[in-house]
């Protein structure tokens, strides 16, 4: 048997006696991000044991959204799932093969927690959506909503501004010639993209770091508070978390070459001031914060063309 013929789709749903929201929640979009996996698995056998009863609507858990990149114990399997995904007529690579199988899924429910982790130390954090707007990017209705849970997923961290960032540079690749899939807008779109496009409401929560033994924990205290804000399990309604920071993603630096490095070992919200060297290019060249902000997302493994590390700044969002 070769192996793709050993792979499967798996999705494990429950659904209470009334109507209500209805709930999905991934794990191992990257394969190697397994806190969700973890974290999905332990909150099944509680209900399935009764120690956590869904009264009402509905939850589907996918606890290994990418089973081949899992089964390689790496971030993808043929490329990156959360970057580009959309159904096909023409599935070429395996995530294509996802994408069939996920969107539509997808597409049956109205509330997503997506649960990741990431490469170097760092707190966890929620990633938002954007505000409320009827632009041609990301138009959304539902932002007050899609607030709501994330201050109750027991994380005190929030950023936004991804597909924004995301679409910025696309212009600039484009612009320096690029013609890479990592040069097409729709490029940026993932799960949480795609569930907003669909009405839906959408969260992807960071962790921690891949082998933080607190990172699983993080997840499933997620996943019990969302079950609880939506109503869908008996619990009490979690209390909105207090004391929060609020940052804006504005810009991303793609690595241009292998020898491209880091000027430390930065961890994901390390503070940065204007003029900082982050790093410097194979030429010599250096790379140089232009406003005081924080490093998110360093990845000292990224490939050339691909993005490297993104900058935020300080927001008033939350």
């Amino acid at each position: 048997m070769s192996e793709l013929e050993s792979l499967h789709f798996q999705s494990v749903s429950f659904t209470g006696l009334a109507p209500d929201a209805r709930l999905i929640v991934l794990g191992a979009v990257h394969g190697n991000e397994t806190c969700g996996t973890r974290a999905i698995r332990r909150v099944i056998a509680e209900i399935e044991s009764g120690q956590l009863a869904i009264v009402a609507g509905s939850v589907t858990f996918v606890p290994v959204t990418n089973p081949l990149a899992h089964a390689r114990r790496q971030r993808m399997g043929d490329r990156n799932l959360n970057r580009n995904l959309a159904p096909t007529d023409t599935p070429a690579e395996f995530e294509d093969r996802i994408a069939n199988w996920l969107c539509p899924l997808l597409s049956q429910h109205d509330a997503l927690l997506d649960l990741h982790s990431f490469h170097t130390a760092g707190e966890p954090f929620v990633m938002l959506g954007p505000q409320d707007n009827q632009g041609t990017l990301e138009p959304f209705a539902r932002a007050a909503e899609e607030t709501a849970l994330a201050l109750s997923l027991g994380v005190h961290r929030f950023v936004d501004g991804w597909l924004d960032t995301y679409a910025a540079g696309v212009a600039r690749r484009l612009a320096a010639g690029v013609s890479s899939r990592e040069a097409d807008v729709h490029y940026g779109v993932g799960t949480t993209e795609f569930m907003r496009a669909r009405g839906g409401i959408a969260l992807t929560l960071e962790c921690g770091q891949h082998d933080d033994p607190a990172a699983p924990d993080v997840a499933y205290r997620a996943i019990r508070n969302a079950l609880a804000q939506l109503r869908l399990s008996d619990a009490p309604t979690p209390p909105a978390v207090t004391e929060t920071e609020a940052l804006r993603l504005y810009w991303v630096v793609d690595r241009a070459h292998a020898e491209d490095t880091f000027s430390c070992a930065w961890s994901s919200f390390d503070r940065i001031h204007a003029g900082d060297v982050i790093g410097t290019r194979h030429d010599g060249t250096p790379v140089v914060a232009d406003y005081d902000g924080y490093i998110v997302f360093p990845n000292p493994g990224a490939l050339p063309g691909q993005e490297w590390f993104y900058l935020a700044r300080n927001s008033t969002r939350v």
